[in-house]
């Protein structure tokens, strides 16, 4: 764990679910027994993002909602490497809801984690497209005007390879799915999705409510490899239960990488394939 630490200070609120994940992965990364320089770690815009100093390795730290995209790219540049992008439940379905739309539709082999507080924890608590109906807001102190979009219901329609859920307070269960996800990579995109509380501006999906209500559906039985079941877990009523664990996993699907014909007998990486190109000839045209 001392490899992964860092002199930076957290600076994230009391109580805020990022310090489990961060710890999570952490575990995860060294349970995996994977180094610093071993991975490539990909943070979007948000009080998420500001994770990306506070750990030692390969780190990225990109614009708002388009951390997946990036983190595709460099996967397919070098897929030794390992890459785990984050995201904010607002870059990741509003701003950035397309780029998770190709990046499950094409499975591209990384590892998304979802940190879902359910609003925009950086810019003061505004509504995101996952505020629950009928909670005021800062910009939107009457609730939203929309309806919450059905984040879940919504993943499982673009016939993902992995996705799990779990909860920011429960460090040992998120690091086995963490390990499970980045390892999911050879088969391609696996969807994490982490409930998270937001101690200062959302007031109503507090630590307390998840810890009350989550339990671990493997535990309890549940196979990932029933798709129906599976997605009636994650789409189910969540005021009263909420099912974690890993909901849904298919090893049978091939990987955005795996279906590039031009790469089919290659054995060398893009990154390894990159020369230097003498284009000055190309120029004599305009001159």
């Amino acid at each position: 764990m001392k490899d992964y630490s860092c002199a930076t200070k957290c600076t994230w609120c009391d109580g805020c679910g990022d310090y489990g994940i961060w710890t999570a992965m952490k575990r995860a990364l060294v349970e995996l027994r994977l180094l610093p320089w071993q991975v490539l770690l990909c943070y979007d815009v948000g009080c998420h993002g500001n994770m990306s100093d506070k750990l030692q390795g390969y780190r990225f730290h990109g614009l708002h909602g388009r951390v997946i995209p990036f983190a595709a790219g460099a996967k397919l540049a070098n897929m030794r490497v390992p890459v785990i992008a984050f995201g904010g439940d607002g870059a990741s379905f509003s701003e950035g809801v397309g780029h998770l739309v190709h990046g499950i539709r094409s499975n591209y082999p990384i590892t998304f984690i979802l940190h879902n507080n359910a609003n925009y924890g950086l810019t003061l608590g505004q509504a995101s497209s996952l505020t629950w109906q009928g909670q005021p807001m800062n910009v939107s102190p009457n609730g939203i005007p929309e309806q919450t979009l059905p984040s879940m219901d919504f993943v499982f329609s673009l016939e993902p390879t992995f996705v799990a859920r779990g909860f920011s307070g429960n460090i040992p269960q998120l690091t086995e799915m963490f390990k499970a996800a980045i390892e999911h990579q050879r088969y391609g995109f696996a969807f994490v999705d982490v409930l998270q509380a937001c101690p200062t501006y959302n007031h109503f999906a507090t630590h307390e409510y998840f810890l009350e209500r989550c339990y671990d559906a493997n535990a309890e039985g549940h196979d990932p490899s029933d798709l129906k079941k599976a997605r009636e877990l994650a789409t189910a009523d969540t005021s009263k239960r909420i099912a974690t664990g890993i909901l849904y996993q298919r090893t049978d699907q091939p990987s955005f990488y795996d279906r590039l014909v031009p790469r089919k007998d290659r054995t060398t990486q893009a990154v390894d394939e990159v020369v230097k190109v003498d284009v000055s000839g190309l120029w004599e045209g305009f001159v």
